[in-house]
């Protein structure tokens, strides 16, 4: 098996993505259908990932019974290797009377214990995204085959519990094993230097055309809110990853006339603590964050609580509306953010900010984001 060969680049350099621990299970759940209702087994399988690019991900471990088959498939974290680089994901896929496809979780695949997570409360962490790789992958099969009625699909990772004490999954409430997780199928490299580099790079190319105004974003979150949702046009855009004060201070350095940062909650309220760079292995602060506004805007101990213990952010915004205390928090919130931004920026580079949830939508703005938004009106 060759190596996954899709590059980025990042700065001046390359750097090889990998694929995310969902594309292995919906990779291994083909090879598994396929051995099990063709009694074929391919070398390879090709599994189209959300992002767009195709993967092809060897077969390993065949094996198979009486209504049943399994196969796994190795996590390649490319340049960017995690925890769970190397380990083997398996699919195990079984006949069944229903017609549908069932996805569950077995050996090493982590169960959800607390709410606020992609999956409810007692079902395997396996996020949305996977599930719908997975199913997408079962019908093609299906169809390919002829057969009509159900499957059961069980994914496991035999070095997942043990991988997981190296992950967030016991913070978060994720216990016996790691989550099956990603959003676009592919590992995008994270090199800091390279990252910096490129948010950099993308500046100097913005300023070098003339552009004055910018809007910069964390990352796809935030690209998406602001075409969606914002309905900002985007012709004068940058990305800054988690490096939000470098990112600021090269516009500032560059000589743009307005910065407009539109990001996430999570990692905006990071920002409202003065935590620069978000990266989770060098800041979190966000729920001291949250709950430190909640008692500046009256919340009792009850209330405060609830939210310096809440999993997400998505959480304890919820928690926020039930105490009727989310737009004074929020208002709150966008002082602090406004405040650290401009301390950053200096005087020279007018800023402001407008953070968000996936869930909530608009949660905050600082005073002068709608004037700065107003600059990337579309035509």
């Amino acid at each position: 098996m060759g190596t996954f060969e899709h590059y980025i680049s990042v700065g001046r350099g390359r750097l090889r993505c990998g694929y995310t621990t969902g594309t292995c299970a919906a990779a291994a759940a083909r090879g598994a259908a396929e051995l099990l209702l063709t009694g074929e087994m391919p070398a390879l399988v090709r599994v189209e990932t959300p992002a767009g690019i195709p993967v092809e991900a060897e077969l390993l471990e065949p094996a198979s019974g009486c209504g049943w088959a399994s196969c796994a498939v190795r996590k390649d974290g490319g340049d960017d290797p995690d925890a769970t680089h190397g380990t083997l994901v398996f699919a195990k896929v079984e006949k069944t009377k229903a017609r549908e496809v069932t996805i569950e979780g077995g050996v090493g695949v982590g169960r959800v214990t607390r709410p606020g997570l992609d999956q409810p409360v007692g079902e395997a962490a396996i996020n949305h995204v996977p599930r719908e790789m997975i199913l997408r992958q079962m019908e093609e099969v299906r169809r390919k085959a002829g057969y009509s009625e159900g499957l059961r699909v069980e994914i496991s990772v035999p070095a997942g519990e043990k991988l997981a004490k190296r992950t967030f999954n016991p913070r978060l409430g994720i216990t016996g094993g790691i989550s099956i997780l990603g959003t676009s199928g592919i590992v995008r490299p994270m090199s800091e230097a390279a990252l910096i580099d490129s948010l950099r790079l993308e500046l100097d190319v913005q300023a070098a055309a003339g552009v004055g105004d910018i809007v910069v974003t964390p990352g796809n979150y935030g690209e998406h809110f602001s075409r969606e949702v914002l309905h900002l046009s985007l012709d004068h855009w940058a990305t800054c990853s988690n490096y939000i004060g470098e990112a600021i201070d090269h516009a500032a350095g560059l000589g743009f006339r307005s910065f407009l940062l539109v990001g996430h909650l999570g990692k905006l309220c990071k920002a409202a603590a003065g935590n620069m760079n978000t990266h989770s292995r060098v800041s979190d602060a966000r729920r001291e964050t949250l709950a430190a506004h909640t008692a500046l805007c009256g919340g009792d101990r009850t209330v405060v609580e609830a939210v310096f213990l809440a999993i997400t952010t998505d959480e304890a915004v919820d928690i926020l509306d039930r105490a009727g205390l989310r737009e004074p928090v929020m208002a709150s919130l966008a002082g602090a953010l406004d405040q650290r931004l401009k301390a950053r920026a200096g005087e020279d580079m007018d800023i402001e900010a407008i953070f968000f949830s996936n869930k909530h939508g608009i949660l905050g703005r600082t005073p002068g984001a709608e004037r700065l938004a107003a600059l990337h009106a579309p035509d």
